[in-house]
C-alpha cells in the first residue's frame, strides 16, 4: 500500500548543497523532533476530544439556542420595533420635518437663494475674478517663470553635488560591501529556514506516525487485556452455565408451574361442578320448516298425520 502524503518522508534536497546545510541539518532535526513529538500527541488527543464535543453537544445546543433566541426574542422585538417605534417615528418625521422643510425650500429658500446667488456671482466676477485674472497674466506668470528658471538651475547644481557626494559613494558601498554581505547572510538564513521547515515537516509526520502507532498499541492492549478475556469468559463460562440453568432448572420449573396451573384449573372446575352441578348443554337449533303451499308436493297427508299422532306420545 502506497504511503499517504502525511506519512511520506520529506522530498530529496537538490544536489550541490554546501557545508552549512550539512552541519545545520542533523542538530536541527534532532531538537525539533524532541520538541514536536509531545506537542503532536497532545494535539491529536485535544483534536479528537474537541471534535466529539462539537459534534455531539455544541452543535445541537447551539442550533437549539439560536432557534429559541430567534423565536422568543428576535421576532417579538422586531415586531415591536417596526410596529411601535419605526412606523410612528416615520410618520412624525415626514409630518413634522420632511413636509415643512420641502415647503420651506420650494417656496422660500430656493427663490431667495437664486436671487442672492445672482448678486453674489456678479460681485465675485467683477471684484475677484477679473482682478485675479489681470494679476495672474501680467504679474504672477512672469514671476513664476523666473522662479522656475532659478529652481531648475539650483536643482541642477544640488543634483550634481548630491550625486557625487552621496549617490556614487552609496552605490559603491552597496555594490562592493553591503551587497555581498547581504547575499551571504540571506543564503545562510535561507538554508537555516529551509532546514528548520524541513525538520518541522519531517518531525511532525514522524510524530503523527508515533501517535498512530501508540494509539494502535493502546487499542491492542485494551483488546487483549479486557475485550478478549470478557469475550472468552462469556463464550466459555457464561454461555454453558446459562444453557445448563435454562435446560436443568428453568425449563423443569416452567413445566412444573404449567402442570400446577393446569391442576388448579381442573380442581376449580371439579369444585364448581360439585357445588353448582354440571353446566346445561346448549339446546340444538330447531330446523326451519319451509312454509307449504296448498296443493304442493310437500302437502301433509292423512296417513302422515295419523302416523305422527300415533308415534308422538301425548304430553302430560
Amino acid at each position: 500500500m502506497e504511503p499517504t502524503g502525511s506519512e511520506r518522508g520529506p522530498a530529496r534536497y537538490e544536489p550541490g548543497e554546501g557545508c552549512v546545510t550539512t552541519v545545520v541539518r542533523v542538530p536541527v532535526r534532532i531538537v525539533v523532533l524532541v520538541l514536536v513529538v509531545p506537542v503532536r500527541l497532545v494535539w491529536d488527543v485535544l483534536t479528537a476530544a474537541a471534535r466529539a464535543v462539537h459534534r455531539s453537544a455544541l452543535c445541537p445546543l447551539g442550533r437549539g439556542l439560536a432557534r429559541l433566541w430567534h423565536t422568543l426574542v428576535v421576532r417579538p422585538l422586531a415586531w415591536v420595533w417596526h410596529t411601535l417605534v419605526v412606523a410612528p417615528l416615520r410618520w412624525l418625521w415626514h409630518t413634522l420635518v420632511v413636509a415643512p422643510a420641502a415647503w420651506l425650500w420650494r417656496w422660500v429658500l430656493a427663490p431667495a437663494g437664486r436671487g442672492i446667488g445672482a448678486v453674489v456671482g456678479w460681485l465675485v466676477r467683477y471684484l475677484v475674478v477679473v482682478p485675479a485674472r489681470w494679476l495672474g497674466t501680467y504679474v504672477l506668470a512672469p514671476l513664476g517663470r523666473g522662479l522656475a528658471w532659478l529652481a531648475r538651475s539650483l536643482g541642477a547644481v544640488l543634483g550634481a553635488l548630491v550625486r557625487w557626494s552621496v549617490v556614487v559613494p552609496a552605490a559603491a558601498l552597496w555594490r562592493y560591501v553591503l551587497g555581498p554581505a547581504g547575499r551571504a547572510l540571506a543564503a545562510v538564513v535561507t538554508v537555516l529556514a529551509r532546514e528548520i521547515g524541513a525538520a518541522l515537516r519531517h518531525c511532525w509526520r514522524a510524530a503523527g506516525i508515533v501517535s498512530r502507532a501508540l494509539g494502535r498499541f493502546l487499542a491492542a492492549v485494551l483488546r487483549w487485556t479486557l475485550v478478549e478475556p470478557v469475550r472468552w469468559v462469556y463464550r466459555t463460562v457464561l454461555t454453558p452455565v446459562g444453557q445448563v440453568i435454562r435446560d436443568g432448572l428453568w425449563r423443569p420449573v416452567r413445566q412444573a408451574l404449567r402442570a400446577a396451573r393446569e391442576t388448579v384449573r381442573q380442581t376449580r372446575r371439579e369444585i364448581r361442578r360439585a357445588l353448582f352441578g354440571a353446566p346445561r348443554e346448549p339446546r340444538p337449533a330447531r330446523a326451519v320448516v319451509p312454509r307449504r303451499e296448498p296443493g304442493g308436493s310437500g302437502a301433509r297427508t292423512l296417513g302422515e298425520t295419523s302416523g305422527r299422532d300415533v308415534s308422538t306420545p301425548a304430553r302430560g
